[in-house]
Formats: structure tokens, C-alpha cells, sequence
């Protein structure tokens, strides 16, 4: 089952500045930096709040590490913004793919890959979620 927005995910150019610009503007302290090697990129979660199922709720600012990977490519078309909404689960992140696959949404990928902080995530075909690329978490 869906239990909470896992976070809320950002593309941008310089992880840095946009970084200091959420702290700045809004106040966020708790800040989660790592490079995922798989997607490509360079990422911080900065924390929001914590969540009734004993996680939390981030944004996550994510900057492209190479050209090929699939957020360069989504900064080279759309620019600068909400690239995905993450939705956390409380069952395995497989499960509840197969679940929402059967509803007919495509999942991107076979099986779950590595996502932020160790968790398990996978994908959802934004033209089958109304224009939204959707991101299932199975926190670590």
C-alpha cells in the first residue's frame, strides 16, 4: 500500500546553488547528499517532515552527473523544475509494481533498482500516470 509522498523530485543544473536556495528560502537544515552512479546523477534530500509510517517527506534535488543519463536529457528538453513524485510504499517496491502493472500502468523497469539513502525503487510510465513520471520507494 501507498503511504505517504516519499519526496518530491527537482532537476537542476547546480546542485549547489539550488541546494542553498531551498535552505535559504524555506529553512530546511536536514540535507542527505550522495551520487548514484546507475541514474547518473547527484542528489541531496533535504528532509520536510517526518511521516505517520516512522519515515519521511523529501525534496529531492537531483543534478545530472553525465550527458547520457535520463535527467540530463530531461534538463536539455524541459529545463529546470519537478522532474517525478515519489510515493513510499510499506510493502516490497516489486510487489506493489506488479500490482499497479496489472492496472494496466507500465513499470520502467524488470525488477527494482538502488535509489537514495538505500532504499528500492522503481518507475512508473509517465504517458499512463496523466503526464507524471511516478517513483515507487521501499525505504531501506
Amino acid at each position: 500500500m501507498l503511504t505517504r509522498i516519499d519526496h518530491i523530485g527537482i532537476a537542476c543544473h547546480d546542485l549547489e546553488a539550488t541546494v542553498e536556495f531551498y535552505k535559504a528560502t524555506y529553512g530546511f537544515t536536514d540535507a542527505h547528499f550522495e551520487v548514484n552512479e546507475e541514474q547518473g546523477v547527484r542528489e541531496c534530500m533535504l528532509k520536510i517532515n517526518e511521516t505517520g509510517d516512522g519515515a519521511a517527506s523529501y525534496l529531492q534535488l537531483i543534478e545530472p552527473i553525465r550527458e547520457d543519463s535520463a535527467v540530463a536529457k530531461w534538463l536539455a528538453k524541459n529545463g529546470e523544475g519537478v522532474h517525478h513524485i515519489a510515493f513510499g510504499t510499506d510493502r516490497a517496491v516489486a510487489d506493489e509494481a506488479a500490482d499497479i502493472a496489472g492496472k494496466g500502468v507500465r513499470v520502467l523497469y524488470d525488477a527494482p533498482r538502488n535509489g537514495s539513502m538505500g532504499s528500492l525503487i522503481n518507475f512508473l510510465h509517465p504517458k499512463d500516470c496523466h503526464g507524471v513520471l511516478t517513483e515507487l520507494v521501499q525505504k531501506a
